[in-house]
């Protein structure tokens, strides 16, 4: 079944419900569905073939869904771009993709008619706003102007669905290939472990230009629940909504719970008492974070683990079963996971290697990266780079990236080994860990902490210092303590440990 199918299927099997709420406005998923189609239609109109690549660069908003359904009616590629990118990386991404059409706020034409310089497979512009902008196309024309029946499109299960392009951290972005099985697969099994009431509302605060996001609305069309929808994550609007709709659950990153847990001024202001279930991806989420929150507003997070190449969910908490803090819990049904050494043995339970990963959820590769495709796709496995183990249940522990272990004198360390214990510091609001350069250790390990603004001035490196030798061995100690007054984060949350290692170099 393809993701078209996936979103049919919704009516056939609830009826016309509404789906979304945005600026107080219900939409149906019948609304959605004919507006899909409608704007379908018109990106055929204007040539658009089943395979061209069609760029979304959107707040969220009912603007989003239409459009990602718009584009796969028409057989066609989903590239969605995130509104933070400048003009260098948006240019990257229309050149290596050679997208045909991109739908755009008016607010980023900006950055787009820089990007677009020089770039000749870019044919349409389609803005969402109702104005006439010279040299682009009202996106309001192409659904008023157009029938709302479904195209006489061939979807194939293969087909290619959706590019997601890397956050670029590690060097260039590359775009990963998703298919609608890989997507469609990955809907069901996630679903499958963590089953909603029919009247559970959620909130999404993810952008829907990530892999997060994609899978919180693809998951959402599996189920007749209600959902309200933020433009983008802000800590106070967000507890708005949670008490005006009695918001039962919503999906995040660690940055965002740790901003509900230590921001008190804000958060003690609304009835938050609605939420019942959370879950938490994209990066590990610290434990007194996570029991910090759980107790706080008696919620309970289900951590889980994923990534783009994977469609991206691997392991979950399934609802039913044992909760494991500081796991990213069990392999989800379908899907199949090794822990690996280097000689891509299997390593004993409990011992650490890299992840891999196998399934229909696994990505063919990256856009016209032949070589990269090569080292990280290997024998029907994904190399995720994360470094894992797995306990006698099944339960996995991401212990960190592969890139990001630290060896100092022969001696393997873990950042996040070291970032747990600086977390039990009381004045310590944030830390990340990275290795620096050193002549005769070839790495020391070096902490970065942002305190609390009631410690700042007070605390210094040599409290931390001191605060990790009470729980680490000395090899593990930082040597060295930056405070800063916040960590540097990519937009969906993630710490840019390599921004931090070249600060240092």
């Amino acid at each position: 079944m393809n993701l078209v199918e996936l979103s049919d299927q919704n009516y056939e099997e609830f009826g016309e419900v509404v789906s979304v709420y945005y600026n107080d406005e219900p939409y149906t998923n019948v609304q959605l569905r004919n507006s899909a189609n409608s704007l379908a239609n018109g990106l055929i109109g204007l040539g658009i073939k089943p395979g061209d690549k069609v760029l979304v660069m959107l707040l969220n908003s009912p603007d989003v869904l239409i459009s990602y359904g718009g584009i796969l009616r028409a057989g066609a590629v989903i590239i969605p771009v995130i509104f933070l990118l400048g003009p260098n990386e948006i240019a990257h991404i229309l050149k290596n993709s050679e997208a045909k059409a991109l739908i755009v706020a008016k607010a980023f034409l900006e950055t787009i008619n820089q990007a677009k310089q020089g770039i000749d497979t870019l044919k349409h512009v389609i803005v969402v706003e109702d104005e006439d902008i010279p040299d682009t196309i009202k996106y309001t024309d192409l659904i008023k102007n157009n029938p709302d029946t479904a195209p006489d499109i061939n979807i194939k299960d293969d087909d290619m669905a959706v590019t997601l392009y890397t956050s670029g951290t590690t060097g260039v972005p590359k775009g990963v290939m998703l298919t609608h099985k890989n997507l469609y697969s990955n809907a069901v099994s996630t679903s499958q472990v963590n089953d909603p009431e029919p009247d559970e509302v959620g909130l999404f605060i993810l952008p829907l230009s990530h892999s997060f996001g994609l899978t919180v609305m693809n998951v959402g069309m599996m189920f007749p629940n209600k959902g309200v929808l933020m433009p983008w994550f802000d800590l106070e609007e967000a507890c708005k909504l949670i008490e005006k709709y009695k918001i039962n659950g919503f999906a995040g990153v660690p940055a965002m719970y740790a901003m509900f847990l230590n921001s008190p001024d804000i958060v003690d202001k609304y009835d938050l008492s609605s939420l019942k279930r959370c879950a938490s991806g994209s990066a590990p989420l610290p434990v007194e974070v996570l029991k910090g929150f759980e107790e706080k507003f008696d919620c309970v997070v289900l951590e889980g683990y994923g990534l783009s190449e994977a469609a991206p969910v691997v392991t979950a908490h399934y609802v039913d079963r044992e909760r494991k803090p500081g796991s990213i819990g069990q392999v989800i049904p379908g899907v199949e996971i090794k822990v690996v050494d280097e000689n891509d043995n299997e390593v004993p339970t409990g011992e650490i290697g890299e992840l891999i990963v196998k399934g229909p959820n696994v990505s063919p590769g990256y856009y016209k990266l032949k070589e990269e495709t090569e080292k990280t796709f290997k024998n029907g496995w994904l190399y995720t780079g994360d470094i894992a183990k797995m306990d006698d249940d099944g339960y996995v522990f991401i212990v960190d990236r592969k890139k990001d272990l630290i060896i100092r004198g022969g001696f393997n360390i873990v950042p996040r080994d070291v970032e747990e214990v600086l977390y039990t510091f009381p004045p310590v609001l944030e830390a990340a860990v990275v290795g620096v350069p050193d002549q005769t250790m070839g790495e020391e390990i070096k902490a970065f902490v942002v305190l609390r603004e009631d410690d700042k001035g007070k605390v210094t490196e040599k409290d931390v210092i001191e605060h990790c030798q009470k729980s680490l061995a000395k090899y593990k100690t930082p040597k060295f303590v930056e405070f800063i007054d916040a960590l540097p984060r990519n937009p969906i949350g993630k710490v840019k440990r390599k921004e931090l290692r070249e600060t240092s170099s």
